[in-house]
């Protein structure tokens, strides 16, 4: 199924039956549309579609992945949209879709909020990436934190500019990239993510440490911004 196809409301509705099935489930609480660049002008359909599904009772609610303000508030304008899915850290805010969040009262979902790697720590100027990591292969257009399997110089200056307000009170530098996120918003909802046990331990013990301070985040963005 083309990606055209896969935005029709057959397509929707065939990919919503598809994941009820796997998960074993009557509903699904939020469902997500995963298409960033989708044009808002083009998303009747695609609204209409998940409104049906929320009165059939097969969708709790439902939300859009998109960076693009003018494409959530289309959704936000409807009562059974919860969510907006935004990539947000530190380093690259998007300060429109937290205001429209917070406006139409819906949770921010933040994706991308480690910058692929580079809030972790674990990259500098000179780490390469292997070349079967997306982040190692030729740098595609939305590829922003690497460039052609190296940390992109520009963010690793404000990472350095940055590190000492994340890392205050004896925090990690993933655990200060989430105390950001809960302080620069209540709306903030961070799914970080994780290949080991002790990355999971990380991002949990984040919480004994809670948000930033509003003087710490006025001062990383007068460092970055």
């Amino acid at each position: 199924m083309d990606d055209k196809a896969i935005a029709s409301p057959a397509g929707i509705r065939q990919a919503c039956e598809g994941s009820l099935r796997r998960l074993n489930t009557d509903y699904i609480d939020v469902y997500l549309f995963h298409d960033n660049g989708f044009p808002p002008e083009k998303a009747q359909p695609v609204r209409d579609t998940l409104d049906a599904l929320v009165e059939e009772g097969k969708i709790r609610t439902y939300g859009w992945s998109t960076d693009f303000p003018k494409s959530a508030e289309f959704f936000a304008q409807s009562e059974h949209c919860a969510a907006i899915e935004v990539e947000l850290n530190v380093l690259d805010d998007n300060p429109a879709i937290l205001d429209l969040c917070e406006r139409y009262n819906l949770a921010a979902v933040n994706r991308g909020l480690l910058a692929m790697g580079l809030l972790t720590g674990k990259y500098a100027a000179g780490t390469g990436v292997s070349i079967d990591d997306v982040r190692g292969q030729k740098s595609p257009e939305w590829m922003r934190y690497f460039k052609d399997g190296r940390p992109n110089p520009e963010f690793l200056k404000k990472i350095a500019a940055v590190r000492e307000v994340l890392t205050s009170n004896g925090r990690t530098l993933a655990q200060g990239a989430l105390a950001w996120l809960w302080a620069r918003s209540e709306n903030n909802i961070p799914i970080p993510g994780f290949r080991t046990v002790k990355q999971v331990e990380e991002n949990a013990k984040a919480m004994q440490f809670g948000p930033l301070t509003q003087s710490q985040i006025e001062e990383i963005d007068a460092l970055i911004r």
